[in-house]
């Protein structure tokens, strides 16, 4: 009898080729699924610390506001802050090196991302010494993204001292809220607690003394 050639038969190279892309298949997916995962903490590790850095400057800027009027009414009386459910603007110092340029008219505003959602805005502007108008500076900058709902309340006293409750407008010309309360509603997984910002200082009148406050916890 013929001694049988030694070697492998084409039907076990194929069938070996198939264990062999089985194999790397699975280690593929593997890697992809470990890729995956690291994108993803790493997105959620850079959502939460925009989020935390959006609302430590809100914080730090709206505690902070002036009583510095930003514009007149038709009686010519001073308005130090106005704002409603998707604006607001104050005067108040930056932080850093940008501080020195002296307190600035912060502006900011929930607009639309053009995306089904909205953003969260910073407007800058310098107010001139002589009181003209003030001057736009740099472009706006996004403090938090990909916003599906959100807005703007305020609580204080009127002129006369009156307590004021909880309202999406601030109607008070003569005077600033006690508390700023910024509630947003994130896109995702991602979750914005609710922020109450109390103001240090509210103007009593155009030209009367000014009127420190505490914050006392107030049901919302």
């Amino acid at each position: 009898m013929k001694k049988r050639a030694a070697g492998f038969t084409l039907l076990e190279i194929l069938a070996a080729l198939v264990l062999l892309a089985l194999l790397l298949l699975g280690v593929y997916s593997g890697i992809a699924s470990a890729s995956r995962s690291v994108r993803s903490g790493t997105a959620a590790i850079e959502r939460m610390d925009q989020l935390r850095a959006a609302q430590q400057f809100l914080r730090r800027e709206l505690a902070q506001s002036l009583a510095a009027p930003i514009s007149r009414t038709d009686r010519g009386e001073p308005v130090y802050f106005q704002g409603d459910a998707h604006e607001m603007r104050y005067v108040a110092p930056l932080p850093g090196y940008l501080g020195k340029l002296g307190p600035q008219l912060q502006q900011l505003q929930l607009v639309d991302d053009g995306a089904g959602g909205l953003r969260l805005e910073l407007r800058l502007a310098l107010l001139p010494p002589d009181g003209g108008p003030p001057q736009a500076l740099g472009e706006p900058q996004v403090l938090f993204d990909h916003i599906r709902a959100g807005g703007f309340h305020y609580l204080g006293t009127d002129a006369d001292g009156s307590a004021l409750p909880w309202a999406g407008e601030w109607t008070a010309d003569r005077s600033l809220p006690q508390v700023v309360r910024i509630e947003l509603q994130p896109q995702g997984r991602a979750s914005w607690p609710r922020l109450d910002i109390p103001l240090r200082i509210e103007p009593l009148d155009a030209g009367g003394p000014l009127r420190i406050h505490v914050l006392r916890r107030t049901p919302p």
